[in-house]
């Protein structure tokens, strides 16, 4: 079977491979239809991900139909086209135990700490794969993602009174911001990009978009007549943008980090202490937000019309792949059709 793989930074390398075995009684053998490309996978490329090592088959936004199951898997049917979620724990510890599987000591993601589905078939656990034969294939594509914002966004507990400042435009922050509309709560999305801003600003109405400026802290308090966000959201992976997120909350107010950097945050304990801020970070996603995005969509409460932009051939992604870097693509999402 045909794959692609990432054998070092900057060079992707077609490869033949041989397919996978037929699968055990837990497993199910899949057909990958669509693939989204996520953040980590320009970061991989570009030899900027943490956590990662190389040659590396990537992608885990997952599209795939069941071409053969186990004996042992009742919830799944061959030919089913399915969404995958693409962490899995080696191990069954504390957190797991906890129902905590994003965050498990064992965890292991397709496409970062083993082979993803930039290939054309793989074998997987059943009980991580999810019916969705409803939905079209950028629907399912697009359900990691999405449910990335949604964890976040259920971490925050977040209430209809709330003011909900998203930090960061590109894919994860958009569909955090949609997952906070469903909350009822009042969102702001604050970035530098404005043509992603333009896009949140068509694409939902009720959303106030800012363009980073030196006075975020002034801008805030003008548009919210003199208050502040009660709850934000950076998605930024950003050290300056993460720290300053203590100067852009409301006293009382809680901040979750989705995005990560490798380096330390810091910050002034009096300012944290007066304010008694809640301070959170999110790491992926549970089984619970992939069928919440698969019901929300069949139902049309999430809407993804317009988020994939870009469109990739599997057969001439190592030819077409760098063009996602360039600012004038105007890339919101891009996926790969198989």
């Amino acid at each position: 079977m045909k794959a692609i793989v990432l054998e070092e930074p900057g060079a992707f390398k077609r490869i033949e491979k041989v397919a996978p075995t037929a699968p055990l009684a837990d497993e199910v053998l899949l057909k990958i239809k669509r693939l989204g490309i996520c953040g980590t996978d320009l970061h991989a490329f570009r030899g900027e991900q943490p956590f990662f090592t190389y040659p590396r088959i990537l992608g885990h936004e997952i599209a795939a139909e069941v071409v053969e199951k186990g004996a042992g898997i009742t919830h799944l049917k061959t030919g089913d086209i399915c969404a995958v979620m693409p962490y899995r724990n080696e191990t069954v510890d504390q957190a797991v135990r906890r129902g905590k599987t994003n965050c498990g000591s064992g965890l292991k993601v397709l496409g970062v700490h083993e082979d993803g589905a930039m290939q054309e078939f793989i074998k997987y656990p059943a009980h991580l794969v999810f019916p969705a034969n409803e939905l079209s294939l950028d629907q399912i594509a697009m359900i990691e993602p999405l449910a990335i914002g949604s964890h976040a966004v259920e971490r925050a507990d977040i209430q209809p009174e709330d003011i909900v400042l998203v930090i960061g435009a590109g894919p994860i922050g958009i569909g955090t911001a949609m997952m906070a509309l469903l909350k009822a709560a009042k969102v702001l999305v604050l970035d530098m990009n404005q043509h992603r801003l333009d896009f949140i600003s068509h694409k939902f109405p009720s959303v106030s978009c800012i363009m980073l400026n030196d006075a975020i802290e002034n801008t805030l308090a003008e548009m919210l007549n003199g208050d502040l966000p009660t709850v934000i959201l950076d998605a930024t992976g950003n050290k300056a943008s993460m720290e300053k997120c203590l100067h852009y909350i409301a006293p009382g107010g809680s901040i979750v980090y989705i995005g990560l950097f490798v380096g330390e945050v810091a910050f002034h304990d009096p300012l944290f202490h007066r304010k008694e801020i809640t301070l959170k970070s999110s790491r992926n996603a549970v089984a619970a937000d992939f069928q919440k995005l698969i019901r929300l969509q069949k139902a049309g409460l999430v809407d993804i019309k317009g988020y994939v932009t870009h469109r990739l051939p599997f057969d001439t992604l190592p030819d077409s792949f760098t063009k996602l870097y360039l600012p004038e693509e105007r890339v919101i999402k891009a996926v790969v059709e198989f």
